[in-house]
């Protein structure tokens, strides 16, 4: 009876409401009857997040078949049974530290917006330590190599790769920011932007979706690089100068970077102004001078005008169904991946693993204080055999420039809804913690 024990009874999760038929989605939708005020009643804590944050990674055999009976997506009939994004989210929530939960906070993951928003940093912070990598490799092999031109042409399209990842993440958060399409609700300044702001609530609610992204970054991404994805979305979103992160851990990473390492990982749309005029790395990229194809902008949201091969793998991964990953070639970590070969909790299991635990040495997670002497051949080789995904190969970028049209498009994609049943679940769970009695 291990599903009985401190979290009571499973409870309701079509309890005050009705079913409706949801022409959209071709299927029976549950529609709660109880006012949001009624759910936004829970409080949550005063004060944003600060410090470390623990998650819990030790779930142990009991907690995992509460987790896989209560909590764990169920699949439909014909339903390949793969890992999604929604899975990923599942385990996030399930261990993550209950004071800084929220009725909002649960609200906001399931929004379509937010799991393109999800997906984009996953597939940005994927590339960045495939590419960090890369260049730490390179710096290594300067010692005993010559320099070539075609290093740099090879660095740059390192560098409009990253930047365009970055934008991917930019659009939806700037969507986010202003309160725009299914996130107006969640506006500090209310639905319609005519209240007072609410700057105190905006500030909880975003740091502590920062911190849950970069646990679902870091779960799925196989659980490695954990304090290199926490630096780099830290950066991102809040510049190097209010890197939370780095004051914390005092890495000192950016000033140990090589030159051309700084150039290909940080891009060319770093700007340095005073302190208070400082925008974040992301708002950098969207209104960076160099070329930027418009159509990326609409990416998920609206129909794409003769989509480049580059445009198409993007738009699919972002916004894509994850059963079609394997077939298109889109790496994006363990997602899309068979849930059969991982565990409760998305460990790879043994069986599924091949070399690991036969090599001990890990690029990924490299010290930024010093430098390996080891062949890189020799390291990528150790690598090849612990990787639980391929590495991104993104397409080349079109050699013609998409020129603006006479009019911009503006037909919506069809935008496939985020699971009711799971939000529901985690309010319900949410809700029996806080008020166990």
């Amino acid at each position: 009876m291990a599903d009985e024990e401190d979290e009571g009874g499973f409870g309701g999760l079509y309890e005050d409401g009705h079913w409706a038929w949801d022409d959209s989605t071709k299927e029976l939708v549950f529609i709660s009857d109880l006012p949001p005020e009624l759910i936004e009643a829970i409080q949550i804590p005063t004060k944003a997040p600060t410090g470390a944050i623990e998650f819990r990674d030790d779930i142990d055999l009991i907690e995992q078949i509460r987790f896989r009976r209560r909590y764990q997506r169920k699949l439909k009939p014909g339903q390949p049974d793969i890992i999604t994004i929604q899975d990923v989210k599942d385990i996030a929530l399930y261990t993550a530290p209950v004071n800084i939960l929220s009725p909002m906070l649960i609200n906001v993951l399931h929004i379509p917006t937010t799991e393109r928003f999800l997906r984009a940093l996953i597939l940005c912070c994927q590339y960045y330590l495939q590419i960090a990598d890369e260049m730490a490799n390179r710096i290594i092999e300067l010692e005993t190599k010559v320099r070539t031109p075609q290093g740099d042409v090879v660095e740059s399209e390192f560098r409009n790769n990253l930047s365009d990842l970055r934008l991917l993440v930019a659009k939806e958060y700037s969507t986010m920011l202003i309160g725009g399409s299914d996130t107006k609700k969640f506006h500090h300044m209310g639905p319609n932007k005519k209240r007072q702001s609410l700057s105190d609530k905006d500030a909880r609610l975003f740091e502590t979706l920062l911190r849950m992204c970069v646990q679902i970054v870091w779960l799925a991404l196989g659980r490695k690089a954990f304090n290199q994805i926490e630096l780099e979305v830290s950066r991102v979103f809040k510049s190097e100068i209010f890197n939370s992160t780095e004051h914390r851990l005092q890495t000192n990473y950016i000033a140990k970077m090589a030159r051309e390492e700084k150039s290909v990982l940080l891009g060319h749309c770093v700007r340095h102004d005073k302190k208070l005029n400082t925008c974040s790395p992301l708002m950098n990229e969207v209104f960076c001078h160099r070329y930027i194809d418009y159509r990326m902008m609409g990416l998920g949201v609206i129909k794409c005008t003769q989509p480049s091969p580059r445009l198409l793998y993007m738009l699919h991964a972002i916004a894509g169904s994850e059963e079609n990953f394997s077939n298109l070639g889109i790496v994006l970590g363990i997602i899309g991946l068979q849930r059969s070969t991982f565990d409760t909790m998305l460990r790879p299991l043994p069986t599924a693993t091949g070399g690991e635990g036969k090599s001990k040495a890990s690029i990924s997670s490299r010290s930024y204080s010093s430098k390996s002497t080891t062949s890189s051949s020799i390291r990528k080789s150790q690598l090849v055999s612990k990787k639980q995904y391929p590495d991104i190969v993104l397409p080349r970028k079109d050699s013609r420039i998409a020129e603006f049209p006479s009019q911009f498009p503006d037909e919506p994609e069809e935008i496939p809804p985020c699971s009711e049943t799971q939000r529901r679940r985690w309010q319900n769970r949410l809700q029996r913690l806080l008020h166990p009695h």
